[in-house]
């Protein structure tokens, strides 16, 4: 059975989680990544992309994954399309490789963008990666060069940051600069190992 030393590491668009995700693993985490799962997979499956969306979403053999992205966020029926084709494909790779990681019977964590929004998978346990939304909205615009109002509705097609901090078992605060960061992510470190040395 897969997932279990699963922990899910999620946040929400421009909360610094793939900045979190490589400093947990520069901490002697080992971290299986949703999206560049879901990268490799999109990319394999361009004449899939090219069939059901048009020759523009591709470019030479990979996906266009720009152009894609705006379809998908300003229309509920591509998205949905393209989220049946990808998600199952998504899941079966994340489960081999968490198989896999099971064997070390060591906590590893599955980066999963929208681990609450889906409930896909059965993991107990889940730290979120937290910024306030006004600093989420500044830096998702300094980073894509959007403007305000696609920034906006692709920060409100997620659940909000709020409540996701919620729900989470743990909080890394990335509201502040590198440094803080560096300090919550190995205080989060030293927290799984002392928990987990404790069962042992």
């Amino acid at each position: 059975m897969a997932f279990k030393y699963a922990i899910a590491l999620t946040g929400g668009i421009a909360t610094g989680k793939s900045t979190v995700a490589s400093l947990l693993a520069l901490n002697g985490m080992r971290v299986i990544d949703a999206d560049s799962i879901s990268h490799k997979i999109l990319d394999a499956s361009y004449e899939w992309v090219k069939e059901s969306f048009g020759d523009e979403f591709v470019k030479g053999l990979k996906v266009n994954r720009e152009k894609l992205g705006k379809l998908v966020f300003s229309n509920s029926k591509a998205k949905k399309k393209l989220e049946d084709f990808l998600h199952p494909k998504i899941r079966q790779e994340i489960e081999k490789q968490s198989k896999k990681q099971d064997r070390f019977k060591f906590p590893y964590l599955i980066d999963i963008p929208l681990f609450f929004e889906n409930g896909a998978y059965d993991i107990k346990e889940s730290v979120v990666v937290y910024t306030p939304q006004e600093i989420q909205l500044e830096r998702f615009l300094k980073r894509n060069g959007y403007s305000k109002e696609e920034s906006l509705r692709r920060i409100n097609s997620q659940m909000p940051i709020e409540d996701k901090k919620k729900l989470a078992t743990w909080v890394i605060d990335n509201s502040k600069d590198l440094k803080h960061l560096q300090k919550e992510c190995e205080e989060f470190v030293d927290k799984i190992k002392a928990k987990y040395l404790e069962k042992k």
